[in-house]
């Protein structure tokens, strides 16, 4: 998944928020390309992250 894809699925979080979440430690698992652009390993791996905020909350 894009940085984009995962910004749409989360409704209007900015890209800011996103990136300041990856640096406190609470973003979900990621990987950076050769080209420095990140990407989520898999939509499950989104969804697992997701379910775990769910349950934190």
């Amino acid at each position: 998944m894009t940085v984009r894809q995962v910004l749409e699925e989360l409704g209007g979080v900015s890209r800011r928020t996103f990136y300041r979440w990856r640096e406190l430690g609470h973003g979900p698992a990621a990987f950076k390309l050769p080209n420095g652009e990140l990407r989520l390993w898999r939509s499950d791996d989104f969804s697992t992250w997701l379910r775990q905020l769910e349950a934190a909350a």
